[in-house]
Order: structure tokens, then sequence, then C-alpha cells
């Protein structure tokens, strides 16, 4: 009877099914190769890389890895970008936070018109601010510092920040609120005891996205550091390859090392990812 239940339970295997496995075994070796490649021309020496390119490295150059991380300074560069990504993202988080629980579940004056001038930032592209911030920032002395990264890198992560938790708030129902406030909760009570607890997923997602395209940022850095000490990670990338001659494959090296953080990230979280963008874009 077991087996009965279990053969009728079992889908059939189709001609749609077995066309949609090979699609996406073709579609993920297309993502994968160039990633594939990149790794093995950073464990080749420069004579390999120019004579057979795709073949699979003879003996595994190690000291690429090491060159990068020492002579090429990215040991320094990690740190300062772990500084400036990680004071961006915990101040993003806060304020983010707080500005979406005002406009998922406050009432006040200027309601109808928050959100449509937080999703303003998100439609001005960093170069039309560029010469402004510049100035701006030269006259208050914060140029060549990281704190002069921070404050936009936080200022552009707010309006996703804000966009997504607002739809977490907005799906949390109104009765868990409702009662908390009859048992005598403030409104702070409100949104540290029952909102933020029940948003991780959102406050998560949100995390993950400002991290990583602060931690991938390259023009702002560029611009408003001059000082080798205080570069970050994108920027001492673009040394590796210079005007007349590049070094292959210690740039390979240097690049695997600059995205391997996201890429674990992204592995090992991707199905909370994924949960956490569809929760909070669906209501109830």
């Amino acid at each position: 009877m077991k087996t009965n239940k279990m053969e009728r339970q079992r889908k059939p295997i189709t001609a749609v099914s077995i066309f949609l496995y090979i699609a996406l075994t073709i579609l993920a070796f297309i993502y994968l190769f160039p990633l594939l490649w990149m790794l093995s021309v950073s464990l080749k020496t420069n004579r390999e890389v120019l004579t057979s390119p795709f073949s699979i490295p003879k003996i595994l150059q190690l000291g690429n890895y090491i060159f990068a991380w020492t002579n090429g300074k990215l040991g320094l560069a990690t740190l300062n970008s772990m500084i400036v990504c990680g004071s961006a993202l915990v101040i993003s988080l806060l304020i983010g936070s707080m500005a979406a629980f005002a406009i998922a579940r406050m009432r006040w004056r200027f309601l109808p018109f928050a959100m449509q001038y937080f999703l303003i930032g998100m439609m001005v592209p960093v170069h039309c601010v560029l010469i402004p911030l510049f100035v701006r920032f030269s006259k208050w002395q914060l140029t060549n510092h990281l704190i002069g990264l921070v404050i936009p890198y936080i200022t552009f992560s707010l309006p996703m920040t804000i966009f997504l938790l607002a739809g977490f708030f907005k799906s949390m129902p109104n009765e868990m609120f409702e009662a908390a406030c009859i048992d005598g909760c403030s409104i702070y009570g409100c949104f540290a005891k029952i909102a933020l607890p029940l948003s991780r997923v959102g406050m998560f997602v949100a995390g993950i996205m400002t991290f990583v395209g602060n931690w991938n940022e390259l023009l702002l850095a560029m611009v408003f550091i001059s000082d080798s000490m205080k570069k970050t990670l994108p920027v001492t990338l673009t040394y590796f390859v210079g005007p007349y001659a590049t070094n292959y494959v210690q740039m390979f090296a240097a690049i695997i090392i600059a995205i391997a953080p996201t890429i674990a990230v992204y592995s090992i979280f991707s199905n909370q990812i994924v949960d956490g963008l569809t929760t909070g874009a669906v209501k109830g």
C-alpha cells in the first residue's frame, strides 16, 4: 500500500521537465565558467596564460595570491573596505529601519510624500552629485578620510533599505501592535520589541544588498580618497593593470580574493535572501 501511494505521489518525468533541467544546467555552466576560468588563470604563470589560457594549470602557483595580498596591499585595502562598508551597513540599517517603520505604521502629516521622497534617491545616479559632493567635502575637509566615504554610502543605501523594510513592516498584522498599545507599550516599544524581531529576515536582506553594493563601489572611493593607505579594495584592484604591461595571473588572483566574500555570502544565504524578498513583497 505504501509503495502504491509513493508511486502515485511521484510526478511523471515529462519532456518539459527534461528540457527545463537541460536549460538550467546550460545556464548554470554559462554563469560558472567565467569564475572557474578566473580561478584557473590565477593559479598559472604568465607564460601558461599566453600559450594555453583555457588549459588546467600544470603546477598551482599559490604565490600569486601571496603577492597580491602583501605586495599588492590587498590586506590593507580589505581592512579599509570592511571599516567603511561595516560602518555604512550599521548606520543605514538603524536609520532605514526607523524611517521604514514610521512610513509603514505611523500616521503623520507628510506621510503620503515620505516614500516618494526617499525613492527619488534610487533614481538619482551618483555621477550627477559627484562634483557637488567633492566640492562640499573639500570645504569640510572630509576628502581623503574614510568618513568621507561612509556618509555617501549611507545616503545612497537608505532608499533601498527603506523600501525593503517598509514592505516587511506593512505585512505585519495590525492586531499585534494594537494589543501592545492596549498593554501600555509605547511607539518605541512597538518598534524595538515587535517590529524589529519580526523583520530579521528583511534586515538581513537589506544588509546583504547594502554591504555588497558598497563593497563593489569604485567611483566615489577613487575620487574622494587619494592616500594609498586608505584606498578600498575596488580601487586597489585597478593598480594591477599598468599602462604598458599587465600581470594577468596576479590581477586575477586579486580579483578572486575580492569577490570571494560576496560569493560565499550569497552561496550560504541564498535561500534566506529569496525568502526575504518574496516575504517583503507580499502583504499578509
